[in-house]
C-alpha cells in the first residue's frame, strides 16, 4: 500500500492544527514525541501505559515517516524524541529485567525536558513558517482542467543566445473549465510537471532569493486544484481567454490559485514561461533554461534592460494569443478546438509581468483588457492605452519607490478607456501570487491579509473586472472595487 502513497500526495494531506499544515502522520510523530517527554512528570500509576502507547505511536509513525518522505521540518521533531525515549523506556526494560527503576532527580530531567521540548517545539513553527501549500477550493461551478503546451515563433530570434538560428520558445500551462473527475483522480503538481521538474523550478527559485533549498522543500510536493488533461466542460459556450505574465524571475505557476479561481467561472487562462528570463524553464527535451536578465545597480542602466525584457515579454504575449487562436480554430489539435473566444481576450501580469501585460495592449489592439498586478510600468507610455485597465497595488509605504505611483497613475490617466487603480491595504508585492500560500506569514513579505485572504482579494477583484469588461456583465464594478481597498476611477473625459 505505501509503494502507491508518493511524496506529493504525503504532503498534502494536511490536518490544521492551530493554524499548521501538517500531515497525519506528521502530527502522529509531533503527539508520541510530546508524550515521551512529559512521560517522566506524570503520575508513577500511569507512566508506564503511557510510555508503551507513546513509543508505539511515535516509533510506527516515524517508520512510516520515513517511507512516505520526512520534511525537513520534522528533524527536530525526530530529534527531541530520539533523545528522550531512551530515558522514556529505562525504568520499562529494568523493571522487566527485574532490576530496580531508576529515575533522574527533577532537578536532573528537568533541563533534559526544556531541550527535548524545545527542539519538539521548532517542528510545528517550521510547519507553520515554510508550509507545503495547500490551495484554495475554487469557487466557480467548472471543475478545472490543466495542460502544457511548448510552442516556437518561426518569426522571432531568440535574443538572449548567440545563435541566429535559435527561435523564441515559450512553455505555456492552460488553466481551463473541465468536467468534473471521477473521485480520486490525481491532481496536479504544483511548480511543473512531474516531480522532478518541480524541484529543479524549486531550487532555482530558492537560488534566486538566496535561501537554502531545503527551507522550501514543501512546495514541489504540493498538489493543485486541477487535473491534467481532463475533459474539456461540455458547457460554457466559448471560453474568454485570459494570458498571465509572471514577475520578474517568475514562472508560470506562481499564480495558480488565481488562475484555477477564473477557470472555474469559465476563463481559459494561459500563463506564460518567459526562457532566459523565468526562474528555469524545463523544455520538452529535457533542456533546463536559466536566467540571463541580470541587474547592474545603475538605475538608468536597468530602467533600458527592464524596457527591453518587457518588450520580449510582450512579444511573447502577443505570440501566445495568436497560438491560442489557432488552437481554438483547429490549426493546432487539441481538445480545446472550437471552444475558445480570442475575440475577448485580456493581458494580464504580476511586477514586470503587468508591465509587459501594459505592452502588449498598447501594440496589440486584440487585447480587450489590461490586468496590472503591482507592476511598475517599465517602457514607453505611447501610444496610450486604448482598453479598460485595472492596476492592482501594495500599500504605498516610505520605502515604495517614488516613480512608482506617478508614472502608474500617468499611464492610467493617458487612456483612452475607464481605468482603475486600487491599493488594498495590507497588501505587500507578493500578496498578489501564490506567495502567501506557503511563505512565512512576514507582513513585509507576504502582506498581513493572512494566507487565503490575499488571494481571495486578488481573485474577487480581477474576476469582477474581467465579467464586467469581456462578459459586459451588469453591476457596480466601482462599488465591488472599493470593498476592498482605496480606489481610483480613471475616466477617459478626465485623461485629456
Amino acid at each position: 500500500m505505501w509503494q502507491r502513497v508518493s511524496r506529493a500526495e504525503h504532503g498534502l494531506v494536511t490536518e490544521n492544527l492551530m493554524g499548521l499544515h501538517m500531515s497525519l502522520l506528521e502530527v502522529l510523530v509531533l503527539l508520541g514525541a510530546v508524550a515521551l517527554v512529559v512521560v517522566r512528570w506524570l503520575p508513577p500509576a500511569v507512566r508506564p501505559r503511557v510510555t508503551i502507547a507513546a513509543g508505539a505511536v511515535f516509533v510506527l509513525s516515524a517508520i512510516v515517516l520515513s517511507v512516505v518522505g520526512t520534511r525537513w521540518q520534522m528533524l527536530p521533531v525526530l530529534t527531541g524524541a530520539a533523545l528522550a525515549l531512551p530515558f522514556a523506556l529505562s525504568p520499562l526494560l529494568r523493571r522487566r529485567t527485574g532490576r530496580p527503576a531508576w529515575r533522574a532527580q527533577w532537578w536532573l530531567a528537568l533541563p533534559g525536558s526544556v531541550v527535548c521540548a524545545g527542539l519538539i517545539a521548532t517542528g510545528p513553527v517550521a510547519a507553520w513558517a515554510f508550509p507545503v501549500p495547500a490551495f484554495p477550493e475554487p469557487s466557480g461551478r467548472f471543475a478545472v482542467g490543466t495542460r502544457v503546451m511548448q510552442w516556437t515563433d518561426p518569426r522571432r530570434p531568440e535574443t538572449f543566445t548567440a545563435d541566429p538560428h535559435d527561435r523564441r520558445t515559450v512553455v505555456v500551462q492552460l488553466w481551463y473549465p473541465a468536467q468534473k473527475s471521477p473521485a480520486g483522480a490525481r491532481r496536479a503538481q504544483y511548480l511543473g510537471r512531474t516531480e522532478h521538474e518541480a524541484r529543479t523550478v524549486a531550487d532555482a527559485l530558492a537560488r534566486q532569493v538566496g535561501l537554502p533549498g531545503f527551507l522550501i522543500d514543501g512546495i514541489p510536493r504540493a498538489r493543485t486544484r486541477s487535473v491534467v488533461n481532463a475533459p474539456v466542460a461540455d458547457g460554457g459556450g466559448r471560453f474568454p481567454v485570459v494570458l498571465f505574465s509572471p514577475g520578474s524571475g517568475g514562472v508560470r505557476t506562481q499564480n495558480t490559485a488565481w488562475a484555477e479561481e477564473l477557470a472555474s467561472h469559465g476563463y481559459l487562462v494561459a500563463a506564460l514561461d518567459h526562457p532566459y528570463d523565468s526562474a528555469a524553464v524545463v523544455l520538452t527535451d529535457g533542456r533546463t533554461l536559466h536566467p540571463k536578465t541580470t541587474s547592474t545597480g545603475d538605475r538608468d542602466k536597468d530602467d533600458k534592460l527592464a524596457a527591453g525584457w518587457t518588450a520580449v515579454r510582450s512579444a511573447d504575449l502577443s505570440f501566445v494569443l495568436t497560438q491560442l487562436d489557432r488552437l481554438g480554430r483547429g490549426e493546432i489539435a487539441g481538445p480545446l478546438t472550437g471552444r475558445l473566444d480570442t475575440s475577448r481576450a485580456a493581458a494580464t501580469g504580476h511586477s514586470m509581468g503587468g508591465a509587459a501585460a501594459l505592452q502588449a495592449a498598447r501594440q496589440d489592439h486584440r487585447f480587450d483588457a489590461v490586468i496590472d498586478l503591482d507592476g511598475y510600468p517599465h517602457g514607453p507610455v505611447s501610444p496610450s492605452l486604448r482598453q479598460p485597465t485595472l492596476a492592482l497595488t501594495q500599500a504605498i509605504t516610505p520605502a515604495t519607490d517614488p516613480r512608482y505611483m506617478p508614472r502608474l497613475t500617468r499611464a492610467l490617466k493617458l487612456n483612452t478607456a475607464t481605468s482603475y487603480r486600487l491599493t488594498i491595504p495590507g497588501a505587500a508585492h507578493l500578496t498578489f501570487m501564490d506567495g502567501p500560500l506557503y511563505l512565512p506569514p512576514v507582513p513585509s513579505i507576504v502582506g498581513s491579509l493572512g494566507r487565503t485572504k490575499g488571494p481571495r482579494v486578488v481573485a474577487a477583484t480581477t474576476l469582477a473586472f474581467l465579467d464586467t469588461t469581456l462578459r459586459h456583465k451588469p453591476g457596480d464594478l466601482p462599488g465591488v472595487l472599493s470593498a476592498h481597498g482605496d480606489l481610483s476611477v480613471y475616466h477617459p473625459s478626465s485623461s485629456r
